[in-house]
């Protein structure tokens, strides 16, 4: 089944609107916050282990939480995978 973003050509998207409602504006929902809190979160480690000449941009690479909690960065917690690999793991903490 194709989602609704799949019947949109690239030049279609506003990117713009879909960040505003994943992460919201001026007055974001406490979901919103929480999402927002993830990917800052998310962005910091993936600068620290750049700065640690661990990863670098462009290389496929993805920083990985072994304990599948964003906001936990401590330097025990975070390692190298390869984007496919680590993007087609089950490490979800949200889902039942």
């Amino acid at each position: 089944m194709k989602t609704f973003l799949q019947f949109i050509s690239e030049a279609d998207r506003d990117y713009r609107a879909e960040r505003l409602k994943l992460y919201g504006g001026k007055n974001p929902t406490p979901k919103q916050l929480a999402a927002r809190q993830k990917k800052v979160k998310r962005v910091l480690a993936r600068r620290k282990l750049e700065q640690d000449g661990k990863v670098s941009k462009g290389d496929g690479k993805d920083v990985d939480h072994k304990n599948g909690d964003a906001l936990d960065n401590r330097p025990g917690n975070l390692r190298v995978m390869d984007r496919g690999k680590n993007r087609g793991r089950d490490n979800n903490k949200w889902r039942d």
